[in-house]
This record gives C-alpha cells, structure tokens and sequence, in this order.
C-alpha cells in the first residue's frame, strides 16, 4: 500500500489548506511581517516539508496540525530564496516538550575519553534528524526581535552540510562562494578575538563556537535583528541578504 500510495502521489504538487495557514502562521511574527509573494513561496516550502518529513513529538508533547504548519514553516523561513533543494538529505523533526539532554564523549590526544552530558535545545545531525525543543520554539515567538530562533539555527546546519563539508559556507556559485568564505572567515576571526578578549560583541557569543555555528548565530539574527547584524558584521549582513532575502524584521 505505501509503494502504491507513492506511485499515485508522485508529481503532486503538495497544498495546506488556506485557513490552516492563516491561523499557523498568525502567531508567528517573522511570517507575519512578510509580503504577499514571500509568504505564498514559504507557504508552498512548507508543504513540501510537511509531505517529505516525519514529525516526531516525544517525551509526552502534542502538537496539533497547526502547531506542525507553524514548525514548517519556520524551518523553512532559511529556504525562501534557496528553494527546496534546501529539505534534501534527511527525514525527520523530533521535537521534545522542553531542553533535552545529550551524553557526549571525546577521546583526547593522549588516549583518554571524555564523557559528558550536554542540555540542548536544538541540534542538526548531518545525515539524519533535525531536533528541537519545542519551548525554546515558543520563547522565540514570545519574543520575536531578540535575535534567537533556534529553529532557523539548526535549519541552517542543514543547508551548510549539503555540499558534504559543516564549515559555514552552503553551496553556492563559485565565485559567490570565494567571497562568501573570504567575508565570512574575517568576520569571524575578529569575532572570535573580541570575544577572546572579553570586549562587547553585540551578538551572540556563542557564535565564536566554531564557523558552522558563526553562520548560524547570523542567520538567526538576519531574521530576528538584523539592525544589530548590520551594525556589528556588515558583510556577513549583506551575504545573508543576498542569500535569504530582505529580512521580514528590517
């Protein structure tokens, strides 16, 4: 039955029925604020997302079909100029009630392994899930200009690892992409010498992490405030205008 409901399904053009969008979408300040044509494109991304990924509450949480449209779509705030290519690659969002815990372990130069827990509230692996903790997705609507959305973060290290390399540059012509790396790897040096030095970044400190999280840390301030963005890195703003769109926030 699933390979013939495929075999009838192929080459539909997936639809979220007009009233579900509009109720979705009307708690969600950063579609809220886009133009018509933007919001029909994100609209038609997010019904692809919904028909290609599996949402997965655990630990408890419900989440209505509303509550899936407005996940979709926030995920796909990242994809509204690069297009669905940007869904390839893995299958499923699991979203947890809350922060949820991870065990790590490292093995150091020396032989010995580390072993930790870390408290997440989002997290991309490279080849399968997408998981985010569902009430940072609504602390981020709470307060829509404070430069979080954890949901664009992680959609973010989805779109970087599709050329195969987590490193803060997605795909990208190639002559976009030389001054993409070049503008993006002096911004985040000074970054990380300022942040190293203990003086005021304007931004996220956590962007110093590593240059994947530096492209997403950005990419979340494009969308949620892109003034502080433009003040404190202003060639990373421009790549991620070029790269998203105006934001729905300027």
């Amino acid at each position: 039955m699933r390979a013939l409901w495929r075999r009838l399904t192929r080459g539909a053009v997936p639809v979220i029925d007009a009233r579900d969008w509009a109720t979705a979408i009307a708690g969600l300040p950063w579609v809220a604020a886009l133009d018509a044509q933007r919001a029909d494109r994100l609209a038609q991304l997010a019904a692809s997302f919904l028909q290609a990924k599996t949402i997965t509450p655990v630990g408890g949480l419900v989440l209505t079909p509303q509550d899936r449209i407005a996940l979709a779509a926030l995920c796909c705030l990242p994809l509204l100029e690069f297009g669905s290519e940007g869904l390839h690659g893995w299958r499923q969002l699991i979203v947890y009630p809350e922060a949820f815990r991870v065990n790590r372990s490292h093995l150091d130069a020396a032989g010995v392994m580390h072993e930790w827990e870390d408290e997440l509230i989002g997290e991309a692996w490279e080849s399968g899930p997408l998981v985010l903790s569902w009430a940072d997705v609504q602390a981020d609507i709470a307060e829509p200009d404070a430069g979080f959305c954890v949901a664009v973060h992680e959609m973010v290290h989805k779109i970087d690892a599709l050329d195969g390399l987590l490193d803060g540059t997605p795909p990208l012509p190639r002559a976009w992409q030389r001054t993409w790396a070049r503008d993006f790897q002096a911004a985040y040096d000074g970054f990380v010498r300022a942040v190293d030095a203990g003086r005021e970044v304007g931004l996220d400190p956590y962007a110093a992490e590593a240059p994947e999280e530096f492209f997403a840390v950005c990419s979340e301030y494009h969308f949620s405030a892109p003034a502080l963005l433009r003040e404190a890195l202003p060639d990373v703003a421009a790549h991620l205008d070029r790269f998203y769109g105006p934001s729905p926030r300027a």
